[in-house]
């Protein structure tokens, strides 16, 4: 494998020089990437994988050490080599407090130059043999052996093989971390089983090769949905590197990850603690969220919520169901899935079953069926088994409620509607009748002041005026035959009084019955 160089300097005509004469040095090296400044080159070095870099010290903005201390971070075992002239040799000593691999002076001769190259290329070339001594050193049935060891709840001391294969692990420090793949079993269930393994193994290989690219550490496959990788890097290193693989997947692949990381760890027991901090890590998943890394975790106390909290939060509940208030429902739920939680998923199941069981005996006395409405074939919405964060849970009881609400404020409306014409049709089966609101209340079983405001919010009248309206509009009918006198037309619609009929035709239609004839030539 080629060895990647990158080269820095802000100067356009050395950068060239010192490009073709790295490339003349006969050496198996390839110059990556040309930097004129610290923050070009660590863009650079975000995107390639850099063996060695030559960088000038003194640059404007950022200087060379400066932009070192950053390289350092993104890339541990990144060689870099200052050159400067005599004068910025007080830049020396910053060089060696954080470990430059060399430093040239300007001008640098071709004997020096190649000389530092070759030593650094046969370092590299060392390293990556030690790499891959120990990676092939872990064969199968060594990370079988690992594995079955991390997995013990107490173990004893490593056996001297298990030994030989943790000590180089330990010599810099270690850390466990287990990558998951998440929502295997929900996204993936509309596939056919070619395209399912397809996928997982798509997923499988991008993390294998994400992990030698980046010399995570050592990879162990549990099973197809989960990975464990015991890190050999710095933990300033480590972490931001499995927060890329993170971004890596999810940009790549229709699943997503979460990863759970422990302490690091100098001894086996450390080691074998930091495994069993990475699966506890993992395991908060279903709490904090997944697509993300998860570290330090700090257990939930199992308080529980009062059973008379829950009640009293479950009547609100309903409350904004039925009043088609979605913001509260979105206020309420959140009260019940984010405060006080049991952490378990047996506790939040039981939580979940509570809730929509009250619910649905609340709707029942108000004729309404929970599992109707929502649809759900069994008592019990066994769904919710599928999901694998209490987010996943809390999004799915919130749309369904959101339905719930629609659809009972849906149907609330048709009952109104169908009231209205109800009342609208008894109103024209009685208008030559005495009729009052009162006695049309009495007649559906309401008290005038609801069906009166009831009446109002639906039709956008008060009763009283529909009913002069339409009144009105059947008295204009009787008088358009010529037959009838006004006499027989007041009394055949419940008027006594000649002089109160003429004076409320008047008042709506502004005539007289007689002029009313009169104008329309009756």
């Amino acid at each position: 494998m080629s060895i990647n160089v990158l080269l820095v300097d802000d100067e356009a005509i050395d950068l060239e020089w010192l490009r073709r004469r790295v490339l003349a040095s006969g050496l198996n090296i390839t110059v990556v990437g040309t930097a004129s400044s610290g923050f070009n080159a660590l863009k650079i070095m975000e995107e390639e994988r850099i063996d060695i870099i030559l960088s000038d010290i003194r640059m404007p903005i950022m200087t060379g050490t400066e932009f070192a201390r950053r390289a350092k971070v993104l890339s541990p075992k990144t060689k870099i080599v200052f050159i400067s002239g005599h004068e910025d040799f007080s830049y020396a000593k910053e060089a060696i407090e954080i470990n430059a691999s060399g430093y040239l002076l300007k001008p640098v001769q071709d004997k020096d130059l190649y000389e530092m190259l070759g030593s650094l290329c046969a370092q590299m070339e060392q390293e990556r043999e030690q790499d891959r001594s120990f990676s092939e050193a872990l064969s199968l049935v060594n990370k079988e052996l690992l594995l079955r060891w991390l997995d013990e709840s107490s173990p004893d001391p490593a056996e001297p093989h298990l030994r030989s294969i943790l000590t180089p692990l330990l010599q810099k420090g270690a850390a466990a971390a287990i990558v998951e793949i998440d929502d295997l079993e929900w996204k993936l269930r509309d596939l056919s089983e070619e395209d399912t393994r397809s996928i997982m193994r798509q997923i499988a290989e991008l993390i294998k090769s994400f992990a030698e690219d980046a010399k995570l550490g050592t990879l162990i496959a549990v099973h197809h949905t989960r990975f464990v990788i015991l890190a050999a890097l710095a933990q300033e290193s480590f972490l931001p590197l499995l927060e890329e693989l993170i971004r890596k997947v999810a940009a790549a692949s229709p699943c997503t990850v979460t990863v759970g990381v422990g302490r690091y760890a100098t001894k086996e027991a450390e080691l074998h603690e930091s495994y069993q901090q990475a699966q506890a890590a993992l395991s908060a998943k279903w709490l904090l969220g997944k697509n993300r890394l998860i570290r330090d975790t700090t257990e939930s106390s199992l308080r529980g919520t009062p059973g008379a909290k829950i009640e009293k939060t479950v009547d609100l509940l309903l409350e904004a169901i039925i009043q088609y208030d979605l913001v509260a429902i979105d206020d309420h739920l959140m009260e019940l899935f984010t405060k006080d939680l049991p952490a378990g998923k047996k506790d939040v199941y039981e939580l979940i079953i509570r809730i929509t069981s009250k619910l649905h005996a609340d709707l029942q006395q108000q004729n309404e069926n929970l599992y109707e409405l929502l649809q759900w074939e069994l008592h019990q919405p066994d769904i919710l088994f599928q999901f694998e964060t209490i987010h996943d849970i809390l999004s799915w009881m919130r749309r369904r409620f959101f339905e719930l609400s629609e659809l009972l404020y849906v149907k609330r409306q048709r009952q109104k509607r169908k009231l209205i014409d109800e009342i609208m049709r008894y109103v024209e089966e009685n208008l030559e009748k005495k009729i009052t609101l009162k006695e049309v209340a009495a007649h559906f079983d309401f008290t005038p002041n609801y069906l009166g405001y009831l009446f109002k919010e639906e039709y956008g009248l008060p009763f009283s005026e529909y009913l002069n309206e339409r009144k009105t509009s059947r008295v204009s009918e009787l008088l358009s035959d010529p037959t009838l006198k006004i006499y027989e037309i007041a009394e055949r619609m419940g008027y006594k009084n000649i002089i109160y009929f003429n004076r409320q035709f008047k008042q709506t239609t502004g005539m007289t019955p007689g002029e009313y004839r009169k104008k329309n030539k009756i």
